[in-house]
C-alpha cells in the first residue's frame, strides 16, 4: 500500500509539473492572458489554472498586470511571465571574440559584454576566458537578485547535443570539445550547448520576430554561413542533430577552398571574412579610396564593419563586394524556399547589420530564381536582436529548458 500510495504521489507530481509547463509555455507565446484564457488554450480546467498560477505567482514567475475586460464586459486580471523571475545567461563563441549576455525571464537584456580574442591562443585559454566572463554575469544577477537557471552556448559548428560536445569547428579549428562538462564542472548549474545558428532560431521563434510562426529559416553569418530550420514549430535537426550546415553547400566544385576542406562552398562565396580578403587583395594595386582612407592606408586593419562603412559612403569596392554577395545569398536562399517553403528569412549576424545594403539585392534574385509559389506567402526580414541573436538564442534554449521541465 505505501508503494502504491508513493507511486500515486509521484504521478500527481508529474503531471502537475508537466500543467505547469504548459502554463508557462502558453504565456510565453501569446500573454497577457486571463485565467479564462489560459483555460480555454491550454484545455485545463480553471481550478488547476488558478492553482498553478497561484505557484507561479508566489514563486515569482507569473505576475498579475492591469485590468482586462472579459467577453462579458466584467473586469478580471491579465496575467504574464514575470521578468524578475529568473535570469540565465547566454554565450556565443565567435572565432575571434566571445560575447556574453545576462538576461531576465522574459529574455531582456540586464547586462552584457564582448571582448575580443585573437584566433590563435590555445583553445584552454579559449574556454578559460569564457568561464571567466560567465562568472562576471552570475556576479551581475547576485547584484539583481535574481536566481540563475543555466547557461547556453551558441557555437559556429557540429555539436552533439547528448554528449554536450563540440565535434567540429573548421573556423575555430576545434573539434571533440567537451564544452558542456568543462563549464559544468566549474559552474554547478545546468549547461545546454547549440549550434549558433539553431540558438539564434530558437531565440527568434520564442522572443523574437518568428513568434508564432511555425516554418523559417535563421540564415547567419559571421565568419562563416549556417542555418537554424524551423519546421512545423520545430528545430529541425536531421539525423544526426547536424542539418543547418547550408555553407557547406557546394556552388562551384573548382572554386575556392573551404576551411571544411572542400571547395566552393556557399559560404566561401558570402562570408564576411572572405569579402574582407577579397577586398584586401583588390586593394593590393590601389593607393586610394575610402576603404584606404578609413584605415590610413592599412590593409590589414580591414574589417567587415569597416567595409559596411566605406559601402556607406558610396566606396565602389565595397560596394560592388556586397552587392556581389547579396547576389549570392539570394540564388542560395532561393534554393532553400524552393526547398523548405518556409514563410519568413530571418537574417543574423553580419548579414542584419548589412541589411540595408544587401536586402532589396537579396529580394530582387529571390524573385527571379525561386519558383512562384512559395514566394507567394514568403517574407524576408532582420533578426529582432540584430546581431546578437546567436547570445539572446542562447539564453533563450535555457529559458526554454525550464518552461518545459519546470522545477518543482
Amino acid at each position: 500500500m505505501e508503494e502504491t500510495h508513493s507511486r500515486k504521489t509521484g504521478d500527481q507530481m508529474l503531471v502537475r509539473r508537466l500543467n505547469t509547463a504548459v502554463i508557462l509555455d502558453c504565456l510565453r507565446l501569446y500573454a497577457p492572458l486571463s485565467r479564462a484564457d489560459i483555460s480555454s488554450r491550454t484545455g485545463l480546467n480553471r481550478s488547476t489554472v488558478s492553482s498553478i498560477i497561484g505557484d507561479l505567482i508566489q514563486s515569482k514567475l507569473a505576475r498579475e498586470t492591469e485590468f482586462q475586460k472579459d467577453k462579458l464586459g466584467r473586469p478580471g486580471l491579465s496575467l504574464e511571465l514575470s521578468p524578475q523571475g529568473a535570469c540565465a545567461i547566454g554565450v556565443q563563441v565567435g572565432v575571434d571574440f566571445i560575447s556574453v549576455m545576462l538576461v531576465d525571464f522574459v529574455a531582456q537584456p540586464i547586462w552584457r559584454k564582448r571582448i575580443a580574442i585573437n584566433p590563435a591562443i590555445k583553445q584552454a585559454v579559449f574556454v578559460k576566458r569564457t568561464g571567466d566572463l560567465i562568472q562576471e554575469a552570475l556576479n551581475h544577477a547576485r547584484k539583481f537578485h535574481s536566481r540563475p537557471l543555466g547557461i547556453g552556448i551558441g557555437l559556429p559548428g557540429l555539436v552533439n547535443l547528448e554528449q554536450g560536445e563540440l565535434v567540429f569547428a573548421p573556423n575555430l579549428k576545434w573539434a571533440h570539445v567537451p564544452l558542456r562538462q568543462q563549464l559544468a564542472d566549474r559552474f554547478k548549474v545546468p549547461v545546454f550547448i547549440e549550434n549558433d545558428a539553431n540558438a539564434s532560431a530558437l531565440g527568434e521563434y520564442y522572443f523574437g520576430c518568428a513568434r508564432q510562426v511555425k516554418d523559417f529559416i535563421f540564415l547567419t553569418a559571421d565568419v562563416g554561413l549556417g542555418a537554424g530550420i524551423v519546421l512545423g514549430g520545430k528545430l529541425f535537426r536531421g539525423k544526426g542533430g547536424y542539418a543547418g550546415e547550408v555553407g557547406h553547400m557546394s556552388f562551384d566544385p573548382n572554386g575556392e577552398l573551404c576551411g571544411c576542406g572542400r571547395r566552393g562552398c556557399w559560404e566561401s562565396l558570402v562570408s564576411p571574412r572572405n569579402v574582407v580578403r577579397n577586398i584586401q587583395a583588390a586593394l593590393a594595386t590601389r593607393a586610394d579610396g575610402a576603404l584606404l582612407d578609413l584605415v590610413k592606408g592599412n590593409r590589414d586593419k580591414i574589417t567587415f564593419d569597416i567595409v559596411l562603412q566605406a559601402a556607406n559612403s558610396n566606396d565602389p569596392l565595397a560596394l560592388n563586394a556586397l552587392q556581389n554577395v547579396a547576389q549570392w545569398l539570394g540564388i542560395g536562399i532561393a534554393n532553400l524556399i524552393n526547398a523548405f517553403n518556409p514563410e519568413l528569412v530571418v537574417l543574423g549576424g553580419a548579414l542584419a547589420r548589412a541589411s540595408h545594403v544587401l536586402t532589396p539585392i537579396i529580394e530582387s534574385t529571390v524573385k527571379e530564381n525561386a519558383l512562384r509559389q512559395p514566394q507567394e506567402t514568403l517574407k524576408i526580414t532582420v533578426s529582432a536582436f540584430g546581431s546578437e541573436g546567436c547570445v539572446v538564442g542562447a539564453a533563450a534554449i535555457v529559458l526554454d529548458e525550464i518552461l518545459r521541465y519546470p522545477f518543482p
